[in-house]
């Protein structure tokens, strides 16, 4: 729906409807994994595929891979890959998928340094073998931090850390109206803005939303 508000759109990505802001600087990191000591990979972002480009690709595309969003199978996929399920946008709905396969499986779970969701805790304490192998990490962009939007605008955050660095310089005023991209993004944001939230968990799902706010 058209609006004649300004949208602000925090994240690593961009949308031709909106001021795109890039929330994060990645940083790829390549330490030694040898893939033959599992059976499944466990994938919560299109940055994990990107990061396995650095690898010998005949050491890990034979193993499927769980992955957190539509997103980040589409990302995998693209690469080559075989997606064995797929979340609902995020880490504690991977809980139940993983539940649902033998606890003799290995899974290795690729992932940022640092990470929203408790979700291989809670499944190792059941008894699950995942193993955790950090191969980006992030931090704040200087757009994000330099950011100015107006009064009125309509801000859109992806992620919790897209809200978390909006934050250390700016703050969100009561004019503003906020959309997020799903419940760990939702709960990142100060405890007395009101928010609408995207139950497709993808950008174009936020911007359906914009008759709403």
């Amino acid at each position: 729906m058209k609006t004649t508000q300004p949208i602000y759109l925090f994240s690593i990505s961009s949308h031709p409807d909106a001021i795109s802001v890039n929330s994060l600087d990645i940083t790829f990191l390549k330490p030694t994994i040898d893939f033959s000591n599992y059976d499944y990979l466990i994938i919560t972002s299109k940055q994990t595929s990107q990061a396995l480009t650095q690898y010998d690709k005949q050491t890990y595309i034979h193993l499927p891979a769980l992955c957190i969003s539509q997103q980040s199978a589409k990302a995998y996929e693209a690469i080559g890959g075989e997606v064995l399920a797929i979340g609902e946008g995020y880490g504690d709905t991977l809980v139940q998928k993983i539940q649902s396969y033998p606890k003799t499986k290995r899974w290795l779970y690729l992932r940022a340094k640092v990470v929203a969701s408790n979700f291989v805790e809670v499944c190792k304490k059941d008894g699950y073998l995942i193993d955790e192998v950090v191969v980006y990490e992030s931090q704040c962009s200087q757009d994000i931090l330099n950011v100015t939007v107006e009064e009125d605008a309509i801000l859109i955050f992806t992620s919790p850390s897209s809200v978390t660095c909006f934050l250390r310089k700016s703050e969100i005023g009561v004019r503003n109206r906020v959309i997020v991209i799903g419940k760990t993004t939702a709960k990142a944001l100060p405890k007395n803005i009101d928010y609408i939230i995207s139950q497709d968990k993808t950008i174009n799902g936020c911007f359906k939303l914009l008759n709403k706010v």
